[in-house]
Parts: structure tokens; sequence; C-alpha cells
């Protein structure tokens, strides 16, 4: 953990905890359930320690529409890795809670509401804000309609899946609504992904129609997807489940002829089945029932198929939205969310369901970085954004341009509310940064961590307790998070042992959770989904985060992935740390990095590689490898210094820019790896491979 001092800076806090709707849920759970909740921290504890008291207090505050009734909310009896099933005996519907809203007199039933006809649900922007075009609530019913009635003279029925290889766009969110309206199951992957990624899913759970865009736009470059289509159709051959593709005109005034692609027709011919009719009607199914399919990362073999509920995403993101951040408090169209996101990450799903609340999305497609950088910046203001979802990288990469670009000094950012950032840890440095120079200080800086696997967060921000620098404001709210000891070599039965006070290690969920996956595609025993989360530690899901909590501020400190936390000599510690150190003192030289550690099947202990790329135009040199050793053992201590430094031409990332450690962990480990699609950049591993005979690199020091 880096210096304490550091870590207890506040940067933010709420203006009036007070006024929460938080604060006024705890009043009404004390008035029924005969509680004395008086603070945020009393409020989480109940939420984890009385799960069904917790859930059914927010079913009846957050209504959502529903039919049918519960008699439990869940079993708390029941073991967690059983999967325990929540609100048995309510039925729901997707989209038909992010179209409406619920009567609040009569759940069963839906109303307009704050979700007025007239009034904007979302907004299409293009690279470099080149289109910007609107659709009204109205609008996009409509359009949900007549797909979905289109699906349904398709044959498309509840259960079946819908896959889409398409854009942030209306039309893909028009495909989400479509397939849910019909209790069907969504798929989505992003154009940027090769088609053998894209197969490595498809495959899995054979779609019964996907969806393509004919065109895609990214860093200033237009790509036709038409040689895409006709591999995809390709490797979809003997996949008895699929009935066709359909084509997504991505320039609207232009679809693209796609004759020559087989079983495939556009967009407008599939639609005519609906004969102009864009009634919606909704097929409500079990709570627990599948909606969508999301994937793990498979950076280093086939993606796991993660099959999330319908009722546990809602009430989760009511109880988030709410909660949280207070979403309800405030007039919906006062209310814009703008996350930047692919179609293939759990990112996208978050910011579908900005819609539960009826604020308006803005979608998002192409580089945020052109025509320069400050184009996407000045989008925030335009468009009055009041939640904004990036990332480290984005934030690292307008700190680093020359001359920097700072937000509040580019637009105006008196909308703005709270900026959310995830995907990988986000550095000490960042965090300061962000309040001394980029953003004003009313915005609240929400850095969560959650993930694919769980469709929530772990830990997650809060508007009733203030930010310090460094960490994740507090563990979500329903979820019981523990630190386990890492030393304790687990298997099935083995019981975990926490650790002591505010050492670090292994987070683990000890209570089940609404959105735990409810399966995995094509895993028929349910062994894949068990050894994913409950192989390590006895009736406990393993996440496969390394984290420490505060013990002053109670904040959590993530410090990088438990699968590569680095284990020099007994010594444990994240690689977070190390980068944090290079952000702080070397911003200037070094652009990225990456940690990992090397242990091979001759090697007694675990070595350090620290690899480096720099800045155009600076020079990696022996000096520099002094120079942040030197600032490792400082700042870290000694026991956390690299035993090799080298430069490297290029990092890992995923499709999303996350930084990848595991596969360079294996390779410089002397391990031959098949890399997924899902890398954005899967042949930069090749350079790694050199690494796995280090002696044969360094060189022997002279003799005297």
């Amino acid at each position: 953990m880096a210096d304490s001092q550091i870590q207890m800076r506040k940067l933010w806090e709420p203006a009036d905890p007070e006024s929460s709707l938080a604060r006024k849920f705890m009043k009404e759970a004390n008035r029924k359930q005969n509680r004395s909740l008086r603070s945020w921290d009393d409020l989480h504890a109940w939420s984890v320690d009385h799960p069904s008291e917790f859930w059914g207090e927010i079913f009846q505050q957050y209504p959502l529409i529903h039919s049918g009734r519960y008699d439990v909310v869940i079993d708390e009896a029941a073991r967690m890795d059983s999967i325990p099933k929540w609100f048995e005996g309510v039925k729901i519907n997707f989209a038909e809670n992010v179209l409406y809203w619920a009567d609040p007199n009569d759940p069963s039933k839906a109303t307009t509401n704050r979700k007025r006809d007239g009034a904007t649900a979302c907004t299409e922007v293009r690279e470099g804000c080149t289109e910007i075009r609107d659709c009204t609530w109205k609008e996009l019913r409509e359009r949900v309609g007549e797909l979905s009635n289109a699906m349904r003279a398709h044959g498309v029925r509840k259960g079946d899946r819908v896959a889409v290889v398409a854009s942030n766009s209306i039309d893909t969110l028009t495909v989400f609504y479509a397939v849910t309206t019909l209790g069907g199951i969504f798929s989505s992957s992003s154009t940027d992904m090769g088609s053998k990624g894209v197969l490595d899913r498809l495959r899995q759970i054979k779609p019964k129609y996907v969806f393509i865009d004919d065109w895609a736009v990214y860093n200033g470059k237009t790509i036709d997807l038409r040689p895409k289509m006709i591999e995809i159709q390709v490797g979809l051959k003997g996949i008895r489940e699929l009935q066709g593709l359909v084509s997504l005109p991505r320039w609207q005034h232009k679809p693209e002829d796609i004759s020559s692609v087989p079983l495939c027709e556009t967009l407008a011919s599939f639609l005519r089945s609906a004969k102009g009719d864009k009634t919606l009607h909704f097929e409500r199914i079990d709570f627990r029932d599948p909606f969508i399919i999301v994937y793990s990362s498979g950076t280093t073999g086939m993606p796991k198929c993660i099959v999330h509920c319908a009722g546990g995403v809602l009430i989760n993101s009511k109880k988030d939205a709410n909660l949280h951040r207070d979403a309800e408090a405030r007039d919906p169209e006062d209310s814009a969310t703008l996350q930047y996101t692919t179609t293939g990450w759990i990112m996208y799903l978050t910011s579908c369901l900005t819609h539960l609340n009826g604020a308006r999305a803005i979608l998002y497609d192409g580089s945020p970085f052109q025509p320069d950088l400050k184009t996407f910046v000045k989008l925030i203001g335009e468009q009055k954004v009041t939640d904004l979802g990036i990332s480290p990288r984005f934030m690292q990469t307008l700190a680093t341009a020359k001359p920097p670009v700072l937000p509040r000094d580019v637009t105006d950012l008196s909308h703005l509310r709270r900026v959310t950032s995830t995907g990988m840890v986000l550095s000490e440095s960042q965090f300061e940064w962000f309040y001394d120079e980029a953003f004003p200080p009313h915005v609240q800086l929400a850095n969560i961590s959650g993930g694919t696997d769980t469709a929530a967060c772990f830990a997650m921000d809060t508007t009733m307790k203030p930010l310090y620098c460094g960490g994740t404001m507090t563990l979500g709210l329903g979820m019981k998070v523990e630190v386990y000891d890492q030393e304790v070599e687990g298997g099935k039965g083995v019981k975990g042992r926490p650790v002591p006070g505010q050492e670090a290690g292994e987070l683990v969920c000890t209570r089940a959770f609404p959105t735990m996956p409810v399966m995995f595609w094509d895993d028929p025993t349910g062994e894949k989904y068990f050894n994913a989360y409950f192989a390590r530690f006895d009736n406990v899901w393993t996440h496969g985060d390394f984290i420490s909590i505060h013990p002053q501020n109670g904040q959590i400190y993530f410090h990088g992935r438990a699968d590569g936390v680095l284990n020099p000599s007994g010594v444990r510690f994240g690689s977070a740390e190390i980068y944090n150190v290079l952000d702080n003192n070397f911003g200037e030289e070094i652009q990225d990095s990456l940690c990992v550690g090397q242990r091979r099947p001759q090697d007694m202990d675990e070595s350090v590689m620290l690899f480096l790329l720099m800045k155009p135009n600076k020079i990696f040199s022996q000096d520099l490898v002094r120079r942040v050793k030197d600032a490792i053992a400082r700042d870290a201590g000694r026991r956390c210094v690299p035993k090799y430094v080298f430069e490297t031409p290029e990092i890992p990332t995923t499709i999303n820019l996350k930084k990848v450690e595991l596969p360079v962990k294996q390779i410089v480990s002397g391990k031959i790896i098949k890399p997924s699609d899902t890398l954005a950049n899967k042949d930069c591993l090749n350079y790694y491979y050199q690494f796995a005979k280090v002696e044969d690199l360094v060189q022997p020091k002279s003799k005297l």
C-alpha cells in the first residue's frame, strides 16, 4: 500500500448527505423493519446481514413493473454455490422496465410518467461529433415495437438467442430491447473484434439471428464489414439454430448492397414482416430467467459465456442508481449519461440501464481522440452530460498530452455531477490530477470495480461519504465482501481465512447477491461455473482481485488481479503499486508499463519483470532503469524493486483498452499460449517469448 498521507487526503465530499435517497430509504426501513439505521455503514451492514429484509425493501420502495408475487426474497439458509433463487414467483420483462415506468400504485402496470413521449431518450454521436441525432422515447418505443413484431414473425421466441456485431448506436439499442421484449436472450460483440473472436462467442451460444453493421468507423477510418459478414456466416455453418444474418445500415441514408453475403437480408427487408405494426407486446419471464449473455475477457482461451437474469440486473440497478447515486431524486430530463464503451463490454449494459431511471443515454461510436483530444471533451459540455463514464487510460492520455488537455478549461462542466472510471486500477496521481488540474471540485470521481461476471459492483461510490485519494469509496450495498489470505492454497471444501486488519488479500464475497450469473451457457453440469468462482474456497465467491481495506477511511484499495500478484521471496504486492510509482515520478518519460512475475519450472523463486513503453522521442537507458528502481525502493519498498527492467514496443490490451498481464506472465514463465481475439493487439505477445530465457538477454557483468 502506498503512503498513508496520500491515501488520507480528502478530495471530495457530498454537499448534503442528509437529503439523499439513501437517508430517506433508511428512515422508511427503520419504520417498517424496526431498525435503527443511522449511517451508511449501518445501511451496508444491514444489507449484507439481513439480505431478505434489504432486497425486499428495495423491491417495495423502488418498484419494478412486474406480475406475480413472492413468498420469500431468498432462502438465506441455502449454500451460496447452489445459486439460490431470488423473488421466486415474480415475472418481469427487461425492455418493459427500461421503456416505461412502474405505476407506483400498481406495479403490474406501466406508465410513461417521467419517461415522456416527446423527451429525448438517446442521442447517437459518431466519432469526431460529425453526426449527432436524437431519438425520443416515443420514437424508441415505436422502433422497438416494430422490430420485436418482425422478430416474432420470424419465429423468435422466449429463450432464443439473438446476437449483434455492431457499434454503439440507436439501431443496436433497438435490437437489444426488441429481443428482450420477446423474452429472448441478447448477445453483443463490437465491430472491432476479429471474426474468430466473434465466432468463439457465437458458436457456443448458437443464435437464431445475427444483426451486423455494414460499416464501421474508428480512428478516422471507415471499414467495410461485408467481408466479416461472410466470415461469420461461413463460421456458423452447421449451427442448425441459425436462421440468418441481418445487415444494419451504419449510414442511414445508404444501406450497402449485401447480395454477396449468403443468408443475409437488410434491416428494411426484415422489418417488412411486421407490416408496420409498432405495438409493443411484452413477454414477462421469471425473475431469474436469462436475458443477456456476456463474456469473460478470454485473453488466453475460449471466453466463458456468462448468463445473467433480467430480475437480478434490474433490481441491482435500482439499488445502485438510487441508494448509491440519488438518480430518481432528479428530473430525468436533466440527466444525461455518456459511457464511453464498445458493445462487447459489460459497460454497454450499464449505458443502457441509464434508461431504467428515465435519463438520456448518449451513445458514442468511435475513438474519443478524433480528430483531436478536445472534441470529445467539448461534447461533454455541449450535451450537458451529468454522468460520464471513462477509463484510467482516457485520463492518462489527456494528462500526458503536450500540452495537457484539462477538461475544465475546455468546456462548461457545470452540469457534470459524476465521472466514473473502471477497467483497471486508477492511480493516486490520477486522482490528484483529476481534482487539482482537470475537473471542477463539485464533480464526484467514482472509481468502481465489479465486472462482467457480476453485472454489478463489489466496490463503488456513494453520495453519503467523503472521497479520499487512491481508493474506491465503499463496498456495494448487498455485497458481503471480505479479504481472504492468499497463502491458503484452497481447494474443494477448503475454508478460507480472513486476513487481519488492513493486510492485502483475495477479494471474496461470502453471501449470495441477485446478479450472480444464473449459469454459464453450454455448461450442463455446472462444473465450469463452480470452477470459475467456488473451487478455491468452500461456499465463497472468489473474484480474483487483490485488495485491502483502509482501517481509517474504510475505502477499498485494488492492487491488481490476484492471479497477477507479485510474490518474490514471499513478499506479496500488487502490480498497481508499481504503476503508481511510475505514474507519480515518470509521467514525462514513460507512456505505459507492465509488471509481471516470472516463475518457470526450474525457478526456486519468483522474479519480477517490469516492461516500459517509452513516450515518443524518449530514450530507454540504464540511467532510467536505475532511477526507476530507486523510486520504487523509496515509494513502495526495496523488496518491491523488480529484478529485471526492459523496454517494450507494445503492451497487450483488450479491445476496450484494458491492460492484460496474465498472458505475458504465462509467456515469460515458459508457457506457449493461444491468445484470444478479444486482445486488440495479440501479435505483440510474440515479443515477450524471448524473456522466458531472460538469462540470455542480460549482459553478464564484466569481471574486475
